[in-house]
């Protein structure tokens, strides 16, 4: 589970810094798991909601019921413009995939969007170094967090902030574009992250320094209880089901080479597992049953004769979407 800012700010005002709280009984779960994209059942022949909320998002295809057919189709179309990032006329399946991905994480470009001029204060359309590192820590960084307690905890938070804004930053100029700066904030989207995100787990975790994740960092022992990343047991507190469940996953899936402790790529394989690709599996989907002469794309007039399972007579709020600019969304 990655922080947010915010809260991290928050925590280390209140003196609780990283590590430094102890975590909360119920299981903290770390790992990112694949999104799902509808919870209806994906069987065309009970219909087709579950194309309509994967396409277009849960939220955006509550009201597309209220549209007409042709009102349908027209807005259809102009999604089907906004889906052929290249402008060759066709929908690819590698299109209808990032369009699906998009769709279905709207809600972190909106929250992005949401604080973007709180951090571009030269309103110049992206973020530098300074600015982000002025807003988040201007108030306490003079005179090296003089008035803090806990000094130390905002300087690692600063140095772990920098790192991250310097792996999210791919042309290394310390200046974020939209796309950077949102890999900044949600690091676990972003397959380039990948690093990062493993190395900051290690850090939360990893309480010797040695640089892997022990058992008994992952998950306290009862005798003695050091802390543990997702629990740490009262004096006397019997270890409930769901830890003694955790202990034998860390043993027998976890720790892949047996060798006792999680190494990096272990960490990785745990926290960023290989689930199975829903926009990828629904992308294949929609064009195997829309490509009417199998040439492996979609014209826009081959997706608009299947409006029906895009859209369907449900949907979406994209009168107000379709007017915001692209990269916004």
């Amino acid at each position: 589970m990655l922080w947010s800012r915010g809260l991290l700010v928050l925590c280390l005002g209140l003196g609780l810094g990283l590590g430094l709280a102890k975590p909360p009984p119920e299981k903290r779960d770390r790992v990112h798991h694949g999104q799902e994209l509808s919870d209806h059942p994906h069987d065309d022949r009970q219909g087709f909601q579950y194309d309509h909320e994967a396409f277009l998002g849960k939220e955006q295809a509550k009201t597309f019921d209220q549209l007409t057919p042709e009102e349908s189709q027209e807005r259809l179309g102009k999604i089907v413009d906004r889906i052929d990032r290249d402008r060759d006329g066709f929908v690819t399946q590698a299109e209808l995939k990032d369009w699906i991905k998009h769709t279905q994480n709207r809600y972190i470009f909106e929250n992005v969007q949401k604080n973007w001029r709180d951090y571009d204060r030269d309103g110049d359309g992206r973020i530098a170094w300074p600015e982000f590192k002025n807003a988040t820590y201007g108030y306490y960084e003079g005179e090296e967090f003089g008035d803090l307690e806990d000094k130390q905890s905002y300087r690692k938070m600063l140095a772990r902030d920098e790192r991250r804004f310097k792996a999210a930053d791919r042309d290394g100029d310390m200046v974020a574009t939209r796309e950077e700066f949102t890999a900044f904030l949600h690091p676990e989207e972003f397959d380039y992250m990948k690093d990062i995100v493993v190395t900051e787990t290690i850090e939360d975790i990893d309480k010797n320094g040695d640089g892997y994740v022990q058992v008994d960092e992952y998950i306290a022992s009862p005798r003695p209880p050091p802390p543990g990343d997702m629990y740490t047991p009262e004096s006397g507190e019997p270890e409930p089901e769901w830890v003694q469940s955790e202990r034998q996953q860390f043993l027998d899936f976890r720790d892949l080479d047996r060798d006792g402790r999680l190494d990096r790529a272990e960490i990785g394989h745990w926290i960023l597992p290989q689930d199975y690709d829903h926009p990828e599996v629904e992308a294949k989907h929609l064009l195997y049953e829309s490509d009417k002469d199998k040439d492996q794309r979609l014209t826009k007039q081959e997706i608009l004769d299947n409006w029906n399972m895009f859209v369907g007579s449900q949907a979406t709020n994209y009168g107000e979407d379709l007017t915001r600019k692209h990269d916004e969304l």
